[in-house]
């Protein structure tokens, strides 16, 4: 199963890569439930404040089942902050406003991670590896699916790079250990925005669709809505549907955000 089994057969390469997305899955999913309550307070509801979710602490945030799902499938959630919607001052805006929180906040920290990584780009390669072949003048290489797989699939001993011929060309070789954890932010950032826009209870993305989409008039019974949470969460597990569709958005949102990054940063 995944980075399960890896694990249990000690795979190497699987412990490493834990190590990098552990602290990574813990930051993005203490931030995007901090959003909620932290924009909740300030459209006038304190009951995530007084509940003690305002915090870092991502003991208070983490949801068993939704962590291991985001090690395993590489999406997954947290638990919700609770609101009280009754004390929103604007209660149609204040509902849009805490709903979008936790997905802007990580999608703020994709680009951040995105563009701490490019900028380390040029600090960790010689710029002659970028000139002393077609296919790497235009930094193609560095496209997010194909990067993905060149900078963490690596062995930890660089042995990719020596293979390739590009260890003469490195500046700066302990930068990549954290271009690496920079990547995997991005990816875990990106993914869990992506993944609460789908429109299921009790997903940000449900609350999203009925505040816009019917003004907040969708009214699905409680026991219908965990029921729908119920099936979701069984084709998560069973199929590959929803992962394979995140899968596609979430590299072509990656591509095309890290081509634009390295077009502007390489242009300065």
């Amino acid at each position: 199963m995944g980075i399960l089994s890896d694990l249990l057969s000690g795979n190497m390469q699987a412990i490493i890569s834990l190590l990098y997305q552990l602290p990574a899955i813990l930051i993005a999913l203490t931030m995007h439930e901090v959003a909620h309550g932290y924009v909740a307070m300030k459209c006038g509801d304190p009951t995530a404040q007084m509940l003690g979710r305002l915090t870092l602490n991502p003991l208070h945030h983490l949801d068993p089942m939704g962590t291991v799902c985001m090690f395993l499938f590489g999406i997954g959630w947290a638990k919700p902050v609770p609101v009280n919607p009754r004390n929103y001052r604007h209660f149609k805006r204040d509902e849009i406003l805490v709903s979008i929180a936790g997905i802007a906040t990580n999608l703020c920290l994709f680009l951040l991670a995105s563009v701490l990584m490019v900028i380390l780009q040029q600090f960790i390669f010689n710029p002659e590896l970028f000139t002393m072949a077609p296919f790497l003048s235009d930094r193609s290489f560095l496209s997010f699916q194909e990067g993905y797989s060149f900078l963490l699939m690596q062995d930890h001993n660089l042995s990719l790079f020596a293979e390739m011929g590009l260890t003469a060309f490195l500046q700066n070789e302990w930068l990549l250990y954290i271009q690496r954890f920079l990547m995997y932010f991005a990816m875990v950032n990106l993914s869990l925005a992506l993944f609460n826009l789908l429109p299921v209870p009790p997903l940000d993305g449900y609350h999203l669709f009925n505040d816009i989409l019917f003004r907040g008039k969708l009214h699905i019974p409680a026991r219908v809505a965990q029921g729908i949470s119920i099936v979701f969460m069984l084709v998560l597990a069973f199929t590959d549907v929803v992962s394979n569709l995140l899968s596609v958005a979430l590299f072509f949102v990656q591509d095309k955000v890290i081509w634009f990054l390295l077009w502007i940063i390489g242009g300065l």
